[in-house]
């Protein structure tokens, strides 16, 4: 019996404690920052990447990272785009989106982000070598900034500035471009 008690004294102690300590609720606080939150608990801190939708306005990118002018907006998918739908649009006469999301930009806003050097860029549909045919949709390629930078300039074919991107900030810093695609 007293092994039994010896090896669950920790763990009843572990489950008690912070209930029985006070300043428990305190201990943890999410802390705003430009681009990454921060959870403290206690005195460790753990980094929280910030992900936010945009259309981009412009990417001047290089190796050497780059910035990214683009303009925030909200991105809703499934059961969740059918309710703002209905919310914003009761009279539209249908069920819900027609391709199962729903994209809300009341405001256009010019924010520019630092990207990292080390960003990751994953596309969906781009113009690969300039013929129309030979365009397709290929899930989350991976391509470097700077050839990413070079795509976002050509609009002949593709114009990649009218798809949503989902942009990852960590530090303050772009670590994560990925293209929305949108039929």
């Amino acid at each position: 019996m007293k092994n039994w008690f010896a090896a669950l004294l920790p763990l009843a102690l572990v489950v008690m404690l912070p209930a029985l300590d006070a300043k428990a609720p305190e201990s943890v606080e999410f802390l705003a920052g430009a681009g990454n939150q921060t959870a403290a608990v206690g005195t460790a801190e753990i980094r929280v990447p910030e992900t936010v939708t945009v259309y981009l306005n412009a990417v001047d990118l290089g190796a050497g990272g780059g910035t990214l002018s683009a303009d925030p907006i909200l991105w809703y998918q499934g059961e969740e785009a059918a309710a703002i739908m209905a919310e914003r649009e009761p009279e539209a006469g249908i069920d819900g989106p027609p391709n199962g999301y729903y994209i809300v930009n009341d405001e256009e806003e010019a924010v520019t982000y630092p990207v990292s050097p080390d960003a990751e860029v994953r596309l969906q549909i781009y113009d690969r070598t300039g013929q129309p045919e030979d365009i397709e949709i290929v899930a989350n390629e991976g391509v470097s900034l700077q050839k990413f930078g070079e795509l976002f300039g050509r609009t002949e074919l593709l114009d990649l500035s009218q798809f949503p991107y989902h942009v990852t900030l960590q530090d303050g810093k772009v670590v994560r471009i990925v293209q929305q695609y949108v039929p």
